[in-house]
């Protein structure tokens, strides 16, 4: 799985009890900051209409799972160490958080929506801290960054590009490549600032700094899980809004709501999926009358409130963020098989815009360096190396060896 999602904020505000209840991994929970100090990795699952039932048939899924129709598709996620202000400059566990975050495709940046917890993530009374000065913060940290990495070595990039003839675009290309930054990119926002690509020796401080924040906005694009959203001040409401202006998608979430329910699931007390507006209890008797007030208050105050917990929403709002497709590769279009007989076995994100070859590319670097053509599972037709892929289809690959 080359994509990946980070999952990013201050110490103490449920990022690991959202990396728990998002995956099937495991990172310790405590309410101190520097809990987490190595990144976790672990594999979250987006929903999608599986093709087993427009081709009428019991797929036996390899890569990702299918319930009901809907298949799960796995996409990595990055638990990083907490952030405090001032990380870009190396304070408190920040080399350690933006080494990490160069991985990151997309960020779920998780705010404390309760104002529970200071800026450097301690506890706080009385609900006293403003929950935007996070999203304000996060942003200053990986803009200032940027800024930092393309101004160690912004003299000697500008003459070499004077020396060699080459365009700064380009340069500044191989100086961020390791960060997931494109071309593309970089003169989206050159473009947008209105910058003269020709004269950039005459950019001053200003403009990198813009330059640095818009490329910020495209390459780690993020959206806010609005945790703690049960223990929430009363105009919590308001305080999304604020953040909806920023331009940031904001969903408001219980990490532990959600680690709860699925917990009471693996113990067979209750019917329920991530991303539901209800459970179903299996069997009242065997709860007790604690268990009974957990679920009583979680359906209350966040399942009729939010309509859900919000976390499976988070994940499928950062993938659709991202712009991801899904296709689903085999070796017999006719049997929708691989060579071991496994039926529609594996589903893979893909870029909206990637073609066949793409694909091919994905599944192995024999078949792309080897493509002669393709075909399309659900129309029958031969398609070739430059064909759009569509979100859904089912392709098989033909290549010369």
């Amino acid at each position: 799985m080359s994509m990946q999602i980070g999952i990013v904020g201050k110490p103490n505000v449920g990022k690991s009890t959202f990396f728990n209840a998002a995956t099937d991994a495991h990172a310790e929970i405590a309410n101190y900051p520097f809990t987490t100090i190595d990144a976790n990795r672990g594999v979250m699952y987006v929903g999608k209409p599986c093709p087993c039932k427009h081709f009428n048939v019991k797929c036996t899924p390899h890569n990702s799972k299918c319930i009901d129709g809907t298949r799960f598709v796995p996409i990595e996620a990055i638990d990083v160490a907490g952030l405090v202000p001032d990380a870009f400059k190396g304070r408190g566990l920040g080399n350690k958080f933006l080494d990490d975050l160069r991985q990151a495709d997309a960020l779920i940046h998780i705010v404390d929506a309760s104002g529970c917890t200071d800026k450097e993530g301690n506890p706080c009374k009385n609900k006293e801290y403003d929950p935007m000065n996070d999203v304000i913060f996060l942003e200053r940290e990986i803009t200032y960054w940027l800024n930092g990495i393309i101004k160690k070595n912004w003299d000697n990039i500008s003459r070499k590009c004077r020396l060699e003839n080459k365009k700064i675009d380009k340069m500044l290309c191989e100086q961020l490549t390791g960060l997931g930054i494109t071309e593309e990119r970089i003169n989206k926002v050159i473009r947008l600032l209105n910058l003269d690509i020709d004269k950039h020796s005459e950019w001053a401080d200003g403009d990198l700094l813009n330059f640095s924040n818009e490329l910020r906005k495209l390459s780690k694009p993020m959206l806010i899980a609005f945790n703690k959203i049960d223990k929430a001040q009363e105009n919590v409401i308001s305080k999304i809004d604020q953040i909806k202006k920023r331009g940031y998608i904001v969903i408001p979430a219980s990490a532990e709501s959600e680690l709860a329910l699925a917990n009471a699931k693996k113990n067979n007390l209750i019917k329920y999926r991530s991303g539901d507006d209800n459970f179903s209890l299996l069997d009242e008797s065997k709860l007790t009358e604690k268990q009974k007030s957990a679920l009583d208050f979680i359906k209350k105050n966040v399942l009729e409130q939010y309509g859900s917990t919000g976390i499976q929403k988070s994940i499928e709002e950062a993938v659709r963020m991202l712009n991801l497709i899904v296709v689903y590769p085999v070796e017999d279009e006719t049997h929708l098989t691989d060579k071991e007989g496994r039926v529609l076995p594996d589903a893979y994100f893909m870029k909206k815009g990637s073609t066949a070859k793409d694909l091919a590319y994905k599944v192995h670097t024999d078949l792309g360096d080897h493509f002669i053509r393709a075909v399309d599972a659900k129309t029958h037709r031969t398609i070739g190396a430059d064909h759009e892929l569509q979100d859904g289809d089912v392709i098989k690959i033909l290549s010369d060896k």
